[in-house]
């Protein structure tokens, strides 16, 4: 069949030309519409469930917002994990669902059984639209000096939020700081007695004086006239002048009682940047799925018509601090720059060994068919590109088919020119004729190699959870490559060959090749005539790398480089937002002395909208970085890490510090439910239990030689004023514990009762004590309560909230995690200097030695080296099912074991010099490490078909088992060196480079570098020894030494 392919195409080239350049107008249609992202979405679908219950501490926000929630969603389709936090005045439930849910479907189904949940009156549970690498844009709003931070704050909500909202493609916009404008009346407690008044009256008479009613129509004349009733509250005056009650035929009015101003709600948190202690920052949220370059250009261009346009204030500017945009941007230029460098030195390889330009030519024409294929294939499956689904791939595997083709033909062209061909094709010239044949003569060694190949990557294609999002996209995109590459193999390179390769061609044996053949022709004799001798010392090359290849470290992935640091810090808990702002200010400070450092961005507590579950006393730090170019000479991204580490750590004692990135937090945290690069949680019922060894466990994580910055979250320790009701008491006096809570909640926290209208700006209107009758134990227990048959006209008559409450301070909890419907307590840890298998391991050992576990409780490893050892299980089922299918396809191609084993026997070596490659890079066992192993795999069994089948062939000729053997070594010696280093030279820029996106790609590049260095020697000596020790020994007929006197 493949020989009626390739001889249709030579009989109509001029129909194969044309259509070859139609399919490149076609692939670079497809390229200018193809999303390309800097790296793939790592996280399986979660839902983020927001649950404010305002005033309320930890243990009732988990009593009566959390726990039922979790129990609503239990039910949820595909869900996985359960994880909530619950804080003062807020429960956060995120719902991670397996890898492969329609994320739209279990975001409606949980909405769907979130109305089922039994909640408080007062809890709206929201879903949040934000997803774990969604944020795409952060900008400060600045004013001009003296502007008041509640103006700028207003003008967030009602102008620059409104307006990027509706930019196509974004979900939401979180505002960081400021002070969200609030109209208040301060009551004055004395004054409130005096005038016989209560809580309860003033409240029902401010809402009651804040409306507007219609009247319906009255016609006048010939007109319809719509009446309205005007009494909505517009400003602090129209406050004041609410009527309370009458007394003596006058009015009491607010004003009489209460201070009425506008104030600023209470703060949950705080946004400060560089030397600024207190702005107002903002981020934008793309939508799921959305494509990051064309929502961040739409973001910028409605960002540059706020600042002219006049929308905003004079002096009043949007100042973008970080792009997605540009991380993208650096990551195409990464990859595009190692994809040229890699296409010019393959095609400077083949022009080395080839000695002819025409030839290096068509090797390269099929590296664009390639690659474009998989960039059609990509777009109409509606998938996006990135960083490692296209930088990562391979091309010298790419074009390995290729590379075999021409060489065969080059060889017969220039072999055979003056032969004359029985066998002739219809319609097909001599040199026509002669390209078909030498194209027959290696398809199906051609066509196995890559079945082979495509086999070689089933392990990708099996793999779940992280690396399975960021490996599949690069599996499927080889896959689409590696088609598109051996379709030209055998349409386009064949009508290439036959228009740019003249009929008299002469082989010119360049001086790579000639010095190549002859060290070659001298060690291939040596080893097959002492093929014993020989496999002992290869035997024992195999034990030597593989005990160096033990010595290796184990890590889960290298960090997927974004051009920033995210510094995260956790204060003592009892901290409040105040007091913490003075230490945030001093470490934004100590961090901006850092030469690479550009500007330093920090985040205090939590925003309104409670998309982040944090207390007053964690703060964390957004720190993008000057390009590398800029830094100080030598200085790397790992040793400034280092640096601020000890100086943080040194100059804030008490507060501890963790350093990720800024979309890898966000990842980190969404998969693993725990704010830090790796953590351990420790699952039990008692908080004080759990609180007592985490401590301990950290004590000993602090012992273990590359741990750093271990940390326990501190569940307990929380300030709580408590007022605990006396029943029979509050009963005595006529009380309902509903009257008492409603007066604590309104007179101390304040209680918002209506919203002020002003044009379309509205603010809510609280009501609270002034603050001198709520800013001590003593005061409160003295809020008077009014007794419930006392007669207002007579005097109302007042006990104190002491009377019938206990009023004392004490401690609870500040969190309390819970992962599917049991508590635990994280704690978190980085590995620096060390790899993380064996830190991780050293750590287990002492803990279980050191730190029994009472019944009930359990310990799990998760975060990077609970997903290391999920993907260690997976690969080590998947990758000998690989091989297996790999020596099944053998078996299928010669029907022989024997025949695919030794095929397969270049295996090992190729993967010896992969773990070469690591040691002298100095990088640890990875998963993208364990990617370039596999890819190996494909190439070093293309190898072992090329020599073995043409062993076969010389047998079949009538050659002896030993000329067989040394005739396919010679015969396939330029063929194995180039598809070798072809396949080592396409990933040489990748394993060199060191800007933004590399990093995870270069254990995968230095693996193939080394192995395809390495593979194209061994093969060539051992695949021919092992042949010669295992294959039988066939004497050569009359024939067969002709043929080899001959040739």
């Amino acid at each position: 069949m493949i020989r009626h392919l390739i001889a249709a195409c030579l009989s109509r080239r001029p129909l194969v030309l044309i259509g070859f350049a139609a399919f490149l107008a076609l692939g670079l249609g497809a390229f200018s519409v193809l999303n390309i992202e800097a790296y793939p979405d790592p996280a399986p679908p979660i839902i983020e469930i927001i649950a404010q219950y305002p005033g309320q501490s930890p243990e009732e926000v988990e009593r009566y917002v959390t726990v039922p929630i979790e129990i609503a969603v239990a039910s949820t389709p595909g869900l996985k994990f359960i994880r909530s936090n619950s804080v003062f005045a807020l429960g956060f439930v995120r719902l991670q669902f397996e890898y492969g849910r329609d994320y739209y479907f279990v975001r409606q189904q949980a909405l769907n059984r979130l109305k089922e949940a039994d909640l408080p009156a007062v809890v709206q549970p929201v879903i949040s639209p934000a997803g774990t690498i969604s944020e795409i844009f952060r900008y400060q709003l600045s004013g001009p000096p003296g502007m008041d931070l509640i103006e700028l704050r207003t003008l967030q909500d009602w102008t620059v939020e409104r307006r990027l909202r509706l930019v196509p493609g974004v979900a939401d916009v979180l505002v960081l700081g400021g002070k969200t404008k609030e109209f208040q009346a301060e009551i004055d407690l004395n004054k409130m007695r005096a005038y016989g008044l209560t809580l309860p009256q003033i409240i029902n008479a401010i809402n009651s004086s804040n409306s507007n009613v219609g009247g319906r129509t009255i016609s006048m004349g010939e007109q319809s006239v719509n009446v309205r009733g005007i009494g909505v509250i517009s400003s602090v005056k129209d406050m004041d002048n609410i009527v309370l009650t009458q007394q003596n035929g006058f009015p009491v009015l607010l004003s009489d009682v209460a201070r009425s101003q506008v104030g600023y709600r209470p703060r949950l948190g705080m946004a400060g940047r560089d030397d600024h202690t207190d702005v107002v920052n903002g981020i934008v949220l793309m939508q799921k799925f959305e494509r990051t370059m064309d929502v961040v250009t739409r973001v910028r261009e409605e960002v540059k018509r706020l600042n002219t346009d006049g929308s905003l204030p004079k002096g009043v500017q949007i100042l973008p601090f970080y792009d997605r945009g540009d991380l993208v941007a650096v990551t195409v230029h990464t990859v595009l720059h190692n994809m040229a460098f890699g296409i010019a030195l393959i095609f400077i390889i083949q022009w080395l060994f080839l000695g002819n330009l025409r030839s290096a030519i068509i090797v390269a024409a099929t590296i664009p068919v390639a690659l474009l294929l998989a960039v059609i294939i990509t777009v109409l499956r509606g998938e996006s590109a990135n960083l490692l689904s296209i930088g990562a791939i391979d091309l010298g595997i790419i074009v390995d088919a290729t590379v075999i083709m021409v060489e065969n033909i080059f060889r017969h062209l220039a072999h055979h020119t003056h032969r004359a061909f029985s066998d002739r094709t219809a319609a097909l010239s001599d040199k026509l004729h002669r390209v078909l044949t030498a194209a027959v003569e290696v398809d199906k060694a051609i066509f196995f190699s890559v079945i082979i190949t495509i086999a070689a990557f089933l392990p990708l294609f099996t793999m779940q959870g992280v690396e399975g999002q960021i490996f599949g996209p690069m599996a499927r995109t080889y896959a689409y490559a590696l088609a598109g590459a051996v379709i030209a193999t055998f349409t386009v390179t064949p009508v290439l060959a036959s228009v740019l390769l003249p009929e008299k061609l002469e082989e010119v044996e360049t001086f790579l090749v000639r010095g190549v053949r002859n060290a070659y022709q001298r060690l291939l004799p040596l080893a097959v005539h002492n093929a014993r001798r020989a496999a002992g010392i290869a035997v024992g090359f195999l034990l030597l790398v593989g005990t160096l290849g033990s010595q290796l470290g184990t890590e889960f992935l290298p960090k997927l480089e974004e051009g920033n640091l995210w510094i995260r810090a956790v204060m003592p808990p009892t901290i409040n937002l105040e007091s913490g702002m003075d230490a945030v200010g001093a470490i934004r400070r100590a961090i901006l002395q850092f030469q690479p450092v550009q500007t330093v961005a920090s985040e205090q507590g939590r925003g309104d909208d409670a998309t982040d579950p944090d207390g007053s006393f964690l703060a964390e730090f957004f720190v993008p970085l000057k390009p590398q170019g800029e830094w100080t000479k030598g200085l790397t991204k790992d040793e400034l890490v280092r640096q601020m580490n000890e100086k943080l750590s040194n100059e804030f004692i008490g507060i501890d510090f963790n350093f990720s990135q800024y979309i890898q937090d966000n990842i980190e945290e969404a998969v693993s439910g725990v704010k830090g690069e790796n953590s351990v949680k420790l699952f039990g019922p008692d908080l004080g239990e759990l609180e007592r060894l985490s401590k301990a466990i950290k004590s000993e994580l602090a012992q273990v030689p590359g741990v750093v910055n271990p940390a326990a979250f501190k569940l307990l320790g929380q300030p709580n004023l408590t007022v605990k009701i006396d029943r029979t008491k509050a009963a005595r006096y006529g009380f309902t514990v509903g009257d008492i809570n409603t007066v604590v909640q309104a007179a101390i926290g304040g209680q918002e009762i209506t919203r002020v209208y002003e044009g379309e700006i509205n603010s809510p209107l609280t009501v609270r004590f002034a603050a001198r009758y709520r800013d001590n134990v003593d005061a409160i227990r003295s809020i008077p309560i009014a007794l419930p048959g006392s007669d207002p006209k007579t005097g109302l008559a007042y006990i104190a909230l002491s009377d019938v409450a206990d009023v004392k301070l004490d401690t609870g909890a500040a969190y309390i995690y819970r992962e599917n419907s049991r508590r635990f307590i994280p704690l978190k840890y980085s590995v620096r200097e060390r790899d993380l298998g064996s830190t991780v391991a050293e750590a287990q050992q002492r803990i279980a030695e050191k730190v029994p576990l009472p019944q009930g409780y359990r310990m799990e490893w998760s975060g990077e080296f609970g997903a290391l050892q999920e993907a260690k299980k997976r690969l080590a089922v998947i990758v000998p099912l690989s091989l297996l299918l790999i020596l099944a396809l053998l078996y299928s191609l010669f029907n022989s074991v024997r025949d695919s084993l030794i095929a397969l026997s270049g295996i090992p070596f190729a993967v010896c010099g992969g773990i070469l490659g690591l040691y002298v890079a100095g990088l640890n066992a990875s998963v993208s490490a364990a990617v370039g192993f596999i890819s190996l795999f494909g190439v070093a069994a293309m190898d072992g078909i090329l020599l073995v089948s043409y062993i076969r062939r010389g047998l079949e000729e009538g050659l002896g088992t030993e000329t067989a053997v040394l005739r396919a070594g010679e015969a396939r010696m330029r063929q194995v060196f180039m598809t070798g280093l072809s396949a080592c030279i396409g990933l040489v820029p990748a394993a060199l480079s060191t800007g933004i996106g590399s990093q995870v790609q270069q254990p995968l590049a230095c693996v193939i570098v080394g192995g395809m260095l390495l593979s194209p020697i061994c093969s060539l000596l051992v695949i021919p020894t092992v042949a010669r020790l295992f294959m039988p020994e066939v004497a050569a007929t009359e024939a067969g030494e002709a043929k080899a006197a001959h040739t």
